[in-house]
């Protein structure tokens, strides 16, 4: 489990949101309240966000754009060549970070251990709060009305209520 940060995607009702919260902790010690854990990508028609390491999360993120130049924007196969990589490469598998990427289609998870995971329901969550956001959105999601910003807005303040690793600086992107 990677903590200080939680990150949830959201596709509902053909919207496509990802959410983070700001914290940065170093140990115990909360030393950033507003980091940016969640980018657009390629002329901003694919979402991606981190957890783990900081530096290890960009070097992931220049890999996974590459991975998107390369491919012309095909998410799905430059996550499949990214987890490849990740899996067999020796520097790559040091890393520790894990990446939920999406576009209005498809969502997925990658990890260190080659995991390339598309949830059923297009919600999915990482980091130590991942598990809070996402029972939250999964709840929301079939039983209210909320649209898919608000249902990632509600699901990251309840894990941040929750998570001590989790701040209620949040951040939405949509596509």
């Amino acid at each position: 489990m990677f903590r200080a940060t939680t990150v949830l995607a959201v596709r509902h009702r053909d919207h496509t949101v990802m959410a983070s919260d700001g914290q940065v902790t170093f140990g115990d010690t909360v030393v950033k309240q507003s980091a940016k854990k969640i980018r657009k990508l390629y002329n901003d028609r694919i979402l991606a966000g981190f957890a783990g390491s900081a530096a290890d999360s960009f070097a992931l993120f220049s890999r996974f754009e590459a991975k998107l130049e390369q491919y012309r924007g095909n998410l799905e196969r430059s996550a499949v060549e990214l987890a490849k990589d990740w899996r067999t490469d020796r520097m790559l598998r040091r890393l520790e970070a894990m990446l939920i990427v999406m576009d209005p289609k498809v969502t997925y998870l990658l990890s260190g251990n080659g995991d390339l995971i598309e949830p059923d329901d297009g919600i999915i969550a990482i980091g130590s709060g991942g598990a809070y956001a996402m029972a939250a959105a999964k709840a929301l999601a079939r039983h209210t009305n909320l649209d898919a910003h608000r249902i990632a807005g509600e699901a990251m303040s309840i894990a941040a209520g929750i998570c001590i690793y989790t701040n209620a600086t949040i951040t939405i992107e949509t596509l």
